[in-house]
């Protein structure tokens, strides 16, 4: 899924704009010594414009027979380019996709099944967040890219002035703890807003409920399960220790702006909200850190949304071995290394967490990515999304309604809305 999260990955990670990159050369593949050339679309801000421009040198080197044509992508609007393309007799032949997007595009046929290349590809330590969300009906269609995922960001001064070391929070309770001594004065313990849903999922699925669950080819929405309730208490207890609005969400005021005014002790992002917020003031340089967002037990971090991207091959590809080259390279663990360092973006393997060690946000990200998540994997999600009932509930629960009463509500909405196709 595209990162706002989920925002564009160029508003929290501050990247640099990327330029198409390709090679002209007349396509064959035939064996008569030409070269194939293969189209290959990326989404804006995904990488660096340096990182492309390496990787493409890095590869047709490589692979002196295939050319590649990168054409970026908007986010705004994706869904309905890749749609159109999956359905022509011209579509690209890879693209690169939000996590939680390849199942409505694998519902329509449209995209090859790559299930007998995962064990080559290193499937079995795919991060789950990334895996998971890339496959449909049992079958793998996209292969994981790269994650990111929230972390807690924080003042290192406000924690020191507290006497909080921020390496010994490890469980719930004592993030509890350490916030309400820093929700003192005119300092906001941390700052969190009452519809930041994507961070309510992870305390729902710390507690081993979900947002929705499938029996018999019907979803269900589940927030009013015991497990998904004891998510949301939670939040209202972490949110109530700081001047979140309760109505409105991380981007309503942009939450980078408001820990910039020097009054906030934590927030809950990823780790390139910190370069936005030193941007904003950068007298707060050097003075911001990171730490995996807790979990219940000291040796379990908490449960957070991996999103990211997966690449995909259209069905109508006519080069779909090219095509599957230039996957296996991009995910492969040499440029997966370069990548995560590039980028601070976590690889997409649990086996290649060190290569990001050196970068502080990125490792607090790859300890969370191994308990990452992805919201229900069917194409019926993204109508939940559109009007997305899960704020509402949070607001009404915060705002002194009944949880249970309000839950149930918001459980019938997404009902609703997932088998409104069916």
């Amino acid at each position: 899924m595209k990162l706002r999260l989920c925002a564009g990955v160029s508003a929290l990670l501050m990247t640099a704009g990327l330029s198409a990159c390709s090679s002209s050369s007349d396509a064959s593949g035939d064996g008569s010594g030409k070269s194939t050339t293969i189209d290959v679309w990326l989404m804006r801000d995904s990488v660096s414009a340096e990182f492309q421009s390496d990787f493409v040198k890095g590869f047709e080197a490589a692979h002196p027979d295939i050319r590649v044509k990168v054409q970026i992508q908007e986010w705004d609007g994706i869904g309905e380019k890749v749609t159109a393309a999956l359905a022509s007799n011209d579509a690209p032949d890879v693209i690169e996709t939000g996590n939680t997007q390849v199942a409505q595009f694998a519902q329509s046929g449209g995209l090859l099944d790559l299930s007998g290349k995962a064990g080559e590809l290193g499937g079995q330590n795919w991060l789950k967040g990334l895996a998971e969300p890339g496959s449909y009906g049992g079958k793998q269609y996209g292969i994981p890219y790269y994650a990111a995922n929230r972390v807690v960001i924080y003042r290192t001064d406000l924690f020191k002035k507290a006497g909080i070391d921020a390496t010994a929070i490890k469980t719930r309770d004592q993030w509890i703890a350490a916030t309400e001594k820093l929700n003192t004065g005119g300092t906001q313990g941390i700052y969190l807003p009452g519809q930041n849903w994507y961070t309510l999922a992870g305390f729902v699925w710390d507690e081993g409920g979900d947002l929705a669950t499938e029996s018999g080819g019907k979803w269900k929405g589940s927030l009013d399960t015991p497990e998904a309730i004891r998510g949301m208490e939670f939040y209202q207890k972490l949110q109530a220790l700081g001047r979140g609005p309760k109505d409105a969400d991380e981007a309503n005021p942009p939450q980078a702006d408001v820990m910039a005014k020097g009054k906030v002790a934590q927030v809950v992002s990823t780790p390139g909200g910190a370069n936005v917020v030193i941007q904003s003031n950068p007298a707060l340089k050097g003075k911001l850190g990171f730490f995996p967002i807790p979990g219940k037990t000291a040796g379990t971090p908490g449960a957070v949304f991996t999103g990211g991207s997966d690449l995909v091959i259209p069905t109508a590809s006519t080069k779909q071995d090219a095509a599957y080259t230039f996957i296996r390279e991009l995910t492969g663990d040499t440029w997966q290394k370069k990548l995560a360092l590039a980028m601070s973006y976590v690889p997409n393997k649990t086996t290649l967490a060190s290569a990001v060690a050196s970068d502080p946000g990125a490792a607090a990200m790859a300890v969370g990515a191994a308990e990452g998540h992805a919201t229900p994997n069917t194409p019926g999600w993204a109508a939940v999304e559109a009007k997305n009932p899960i704020k509402d509930y949070m607001t009404a629960v915060l705002t002194g309604g009944d949880v249970h009463k309000a839950a149930t509500t918001a459980s019938e909405a997404i009902t609703a809305a997932m088998n409104s196709g069916s």
